[in-house]
């Protein structure tokens, strides 16, 4: 065996260093070289070794997380320890920032999170959403006075709370911020931090968006007899990314190990630029329990084997027939095999494993855990390069941020907004109510189930380069506010057309697999 007899010249290696190694050290090791060609293995296990010795160890013992750092530090020449050209950083890492109202700014809320919290957890979860929102919205200038040169204009609406309103019997020209609620069967209200009021949509006139029981809307009209009569129902203004930024400093709001943000990172900036064949696909609906999917997949592999891009993202389903989470186990070893052949992929690319809310074998409850390790360790000796990921995971290239969520949230908003768009598109619509409300799941809790502690992972403040989503509706690609959202629509439902984004040109490309009759 190849490994076998690589894994006795990387051991060799190690002791001729002077160094300790484990036997599935020097696997994991080898494992990691064979990806490479015969001609690069011993210089990369040369400057691997040379990267490992300018660590100063503590002891000749070599641990599993000595060699990652040295592969990074190899990988990413030229750049910081903390800088990466490429990652994927889940769930529930993200860190999470919430705005103090007294001290006006954000900060790092560092206790410990659980996916089982207390009840009052819900509320607190709530409040941090709208006090971003009230933040957001009060610095716009439809509600704070703007100066320009000697001049100052005034503010053009005030802003309100609800216990505002409750405090009077009568009050016109109202714009208050609230959650849109159902307390009462067919019966709306719009609640904040300090109260709750029911609405009178008969005469509202709706702006651009989806509305749906859950997010939070800006609402004017007219408060009288404990009743708001709505004339007008909009979302909270958006803001550019830049701007959101600027509140936060420094600090790393995305997540990763850099403790800066890399967004202003130059050495990353010029990779990015530089690479101008770089590109990140994405393919939802990857049955693999399906022969025509995994047709089409080997003849994805294939066709970017001679020009592999940086990164592959499949997400679920990955098993549509079967409710055995074990049948996953033998598809993805199926799928080792498709890959094993194309040497490219497997040596140049990370192929990201984002699962649906139905993969083995967790709640339908958002973020979701990778899938199970004992389902995909195989795999993955086969496939080093390969990431089981959460749903939702963020993706950092370079400078750029990218959120991927595997959710049917096109049609639950379709299905559960008040009130449907007469004009404009769906996308357009669609991407105005993820960047207005500032999270990806701007929805009731029954509609759909979230961990209330790990909102922040859910979060779109400050936005995103890209958004791309897997819902089996047609897919689509829109561009607000600087940031692009994507539907990548099923692949076995749209006849194998899966998304392709070039980060150098931040272009979003539709692709598709023939059918063998048209190649």
């Amino acid at each position: 065996m190849e490994l076998s007899r690589y894994k006795g010249r990387v051991q060799n290696a190690l002791k001729l260093s002077g160094y300790v190694v484990r036997s599935e050290i020097s696997q994991f090791l080898a494992q990691q070289l064979l990806t490479l060609k015969e001609s690069e293995r011993e210089k990369w296990l040369a400057t691997i070794l040379n990267h490992i010795q300018n660590q100063s160890l503590t002891s000749s013992v070599i641990e599993k997380s000595n060699v990652e750092l040295a592969i990074r530090e190899c990988s990413n020449s030229g750049l910081d320890e903390s800088e990466t050209v490429f990652s994927v950083i889940n769930a529930f890492d993200v860190p999470s920032y919430r705005y103090d109202t007294d001290r006006k700014h954000f900060i790092l809320d560092t206790k410990h999170k659980s996916i089982l919290p207390d009840a009052t957890i819900k509320s607190i979860y709530l409040t941090d959403r709208y006090n971003m929102l009230w933040q957001r919205t009060s610095r716009h200038e439809l509600f704070s006075a703007v100066v320009q040169g000697t001049k100052s204009q005034a503010k053009k609406f005030q802003l309100r709370r609800v216990e505002n309103l409750l405090a009077a019997s009568k009050m016109r020209d109202v714009v208050v911020l609230g959650l849109l609620t159902q307390i009462r069967e067919r019966k709306l209200f719009i609640e904040d931090p300090t109260g709750i009021v029911e609405l009178d949509l008969s005469n509202a006139q709706y702006h651009s968006g989806l509305f749906c029981e859950g997010s939070f809307v800006l609402v004017e009209g007219t408060y009288n007899d404990e009743i708001l009569k709505v004339s007008g129902l909009g979302f909270p203004p958006p803001e550019m990314a830049e701007s959101s930024r600027s509140y936060f400093g420094t600090a790393n709001t995305w997540g990763g190990r850099s403790k800066s943000l890399l967004k202003s990172s130059p050495r990353l900036l010029q990779i990015e630029r530089s690479n101008t064949d770089a590109t990140l696909v994405f393919v939802s609906d990857c049955w693999l329990d399906n022969g025509e999917v995994m047709e089409k997949l080997n003849m994805l592999f294939s066709g970017y084997n001679s020009c592999p891009p940086s990164a592959i993202v499949l997400m679920g389903s990955f098993i549509k027939s079967s409710e055995n989470p074990f049948t996953l186990k033998a598809k993805l070893a199926e799928l080792a095999d498709v890959i094993e052949p194309y040497m490219g992929i497997k040596q140049d690319t990370d192929i990201v494993f984002v699962p649906s809310l139905d993969d083995p074998a967790t709640a339908n409850i958002l973020p979701r855990p990778p899938l199970p390790n004992c389902l995909w360790k195989d795999f993955q000796k086969k496939v080093p390069r390969a990431i089981f990921a959460t749903n939702p995971c963020r993706l950092q290239y370079c400078t750029q941020q990218i959120v991927v969520c595997r959710a049917d949230l096109v049609t639950k908003f379709c299905r559960n907004t008040i009130h449907f768009p007469k004009s404009g598109q769906l996308e357009d619509h669609f991407a105005r109510t993820l960047i207005c409300q500032g999270n990806l799941t701007p929805l009731c809790q029954i509609t759909l189930p979230t961990y209330w502690q790990f909102d922040a992972a859910l979060s779109l403040y400050p936005l995103p380069d890209l958004v791309v989503i897997g819902d089996p509706s047609q897919g689509f690609h829109t561009t607000q506010q600087g940031c692009a959202v994507i539907n990548t629509g099923s692949f076995p439902k749209s006849k194998f057309a899966f998304k392709v984004y070039v980060p150098s040109s931040r272009v979003v490309e539709d692709s598709q697999i023939p059918d063998e009759m048209d190649e």
